[in-house]
């Protein structure tokens, strides 16, 4: 404090220190990542529009997207292949009784019959939530949200699939019980398989299988390293979802109720979910 003419007078405050504001990351701004809006457009899984990324086949405002990196915001036009993305529409979900015969993509290089090519056109662009191979049947979900298919196919979401299948070869329930320990075959990590005995008669018999992380042929595999062979697989239900009655070819529209319930999902918009 300072005196002038008897006067006390009060030092004057020293400036407070301004935090220099971070930058963003080059190229980005506030809003969603690129691959995670492309995904919500329906377009493709959040994986597959970074390899669109990758690719050269995404623009932003115009110009080429270079990295997944890239933020934007319901200003920005983005496209692929020069299409602008369609307006965001209500996230929907359906159940599909994957026949045996049919490819789980868009466009299969060997020409085979895919899954998407007889949906019904009303059903728009969709994505299913993981696959089901060539030869399986039963059980696929469908979504016109790619990020809500990734958050249900990641291991960490821990949802259940079990299958029915039918099995070539002797065995027993005892042989099956080893499954609940893990799997390494070539290598390769199979997690945990509780697989129950249903009915055995001769050298075919029908198991009920349960797992959770769902790798590619995973139950065909290690049914192999048994020494069975897998005659039929169908995918009774995936998580809370199960496959029902539904006929073969058949597609049901899952309630926006009951599924945002199951996922934890407050909001019916895509682009605003929570959870």
């Amino acid at each position: 404090m300072r005196h002038a003419a008897g006067v006390s007078v009060p030092a004057p405050k020293k400036p407070e220190k301004q935090k220099p504001e971070r930058p963003n990351a080059p190229g980005t701004h506030d809003g969603d990542r690129i691959a995670k809006v492309i995904a919500r457009a329906g377009i493709c899984s959040r994986r597959d529009a970074e390899k669109l990324i990758a690719e050269g086949r995404v623009k932003l405002n115009g110009e080429l997207v270079t990295s997944p990196a890239r933020n934007v915001t319901e200003t920005d036009l983005v496209s692929v292949d020069d299409k602008p993305l369609a307006q965001p529409e209500a996230a929907r979900m359906w159940r599909y009784h994957k026949p045996a015969g049919l490819v789980t993509t868009h466009k299969d290089e060997k020409g085979r019959p895919t899954v998407f090519a007889g949906l019904p056109k009303s059903l728009g662009r969709v994505v299913s939530v993981g696959r089901l191979d060539f030869n399986s049947e039963g059980l696929l979900l469908l979504t016109n949200d790619g990020d809500i298919a990734r958050r249900m196919e990641v291991p960490s979401a821990g949802w259940t699939r079990v299958y029915r299948v039918r099995l070539f070869g002797k065995v027993t329930q005892a042989d099956l019980d080893r499954l609940a320990e893990g799997t390494t075959i070539d290598g390769v990590k199979y997690g945990p398989i509780i697989a129950d005995l249903e009915r055995s008669k001769g050298v075919y018999a029908w198991a009920r299988v349960s797992l959770k992380e769902g790798k590619n042929r995973e139950v065909k595999r290690v049914m192999e390293s048994l020494g069975l062979k897998v005659a039929r697989l169908i995918r009774v239900s995936y998580g809370p979802f199960q496959l029902g009655h539904l006929a073969e070819g058949q597609v049901e529209e899952i309630p926006a109720r009951l599924w945002r319930e199951r996922l934890g999902i407050g909001r019916k918009k895509r682009g605003a979910l929570e959870g």
